[in-house]
C-alpha cells in the first residue's frame, strides 16, 4: 500500500507544543491518538479546519474533519471545556458541510477560558493512527495554515 501523507495545518495562530505538554493525561498520553497542541493567542479568535474534508462532529469546544480518504483529525478548543456547555464559543459551520483547509470553524477567546481556570491549550490529533503514523511535529510561533505535523498512512 502507497503511505500518503497528510499534512495537518494548525487550525490558530499561538504556540505549537508537543501532547506531553498539554494538561491533561488523556491528551498527553496519546490516548485518543498522535499529535500535537497549539497554546493559542490570548483573544478573540478563529478555529480553522487543519485539512480538507467533511465536518462529522462538530461541538462548540471541539469538531472532527474527517479527510477524502477517512482520515479523521479532532480540534479540541481547551481543556475541560465541554463543562461551559458551549458558553463563549460561536459555530461558524454545520454539521456535514464539506470544508477547505482554512475553513472558519468556530469562534472563541483563550483568555476568556484561561480567565474561567481553564486551561485554553488546544490539542490537534490524528484520530485512529499509530504514534509513529505523526512526525515532523512543529514547535514554536505558528499561524493557522501551516503545518503543524505529517501524517503518514
Amino acid at each position: 500500500m502507497d503511505a500518503t501523507v497528510l499534512l495537518v495545518r494548525s487550525p490558530l495562530p499561538g504556540t505549537a507544543i508537543g501532547l506531553r505538554d498539554v494538561p491533561d493525561p488523556v491528551f498527553a498520553q496519546a490516548m485518543v491518538g498522535p499529535g500535537a497542541a497549539v497554546d493559542p493567542e490570548r483573544g478573540p479568535l478563529t478555529a480553522v479546519a487543519p485539512i480538507a474534508g467533511t465536518l462529522v462532529k462538530l461541538k462548540p469546544h471541539a469538531f472532527v474533519i474527517a479527510g477524502s480518504d477517512g482520515r479523521g483529525v479532532l480540534v479540541h478548543l481547551g481543556i475541560d471545556t465541554v463543562n461551559l456547555d458551549g458558553a463563549g464559543f460561536e459555530l461558524l459551520a454545520t454539521e456535514g458541510a464539506e470544508v477547505e483547509a482554512g475553513t472558519p470553524v468556530i469562534r472563541w477567546n483563550p483568555a476568556e477560558i484561561e480567565a474561567g481556570g481553564l486551561s485554553p491549550i488546544c490539542p490537534v490529533i490524528a484520530l485512529d493512527a499509530e504514534p509513529a503514523a505523526v512526525d515532523q511535529v512543529a514547535a514554536g510561533a505558528i499561524e493557522p495554515g501551516v503545518t503543524l505535523f505529517q501524517w503518514t498512512g
